[in-house]
């Protein structure tokens, strides 16, 4: 669900709110009570990256690295 700022224009209150995409926007502030309340443009989501790390072999498709030498099939012992 996005994260969406609202401002209230007679008190200058600012907050965020978390709700559906399909939510209706809220119209009261939490501060004054006044039913002013706008929904603030933002720049939308960026991409979060979670987790130990991310590398170019963790993409289907990319490259795959050279193979070891031509003439070795036998594992040396």
């Amino acid at each position: 669900m996005p994260t969406y700022d609202y401002q209230c224009p007679d008190c200058g209150h600012t907050f965020e709110e978390l709700q559906s995409i399909s939510a209706k926007p809220l119209r009261t502030c939490p501060s004054c009570g006044k039913k002013r309340v706008k929904r603030l443009i933002g720049a939308g989501a960026g991409v979060i990256f979670k987790g130990s790390g991310f590398y170019q072999t963790d993409y289907k498709g990319a490259c795959k690295a050279p193979d070891s030498k031509a003439g070795d099939s036998a594992p040396k012992m």
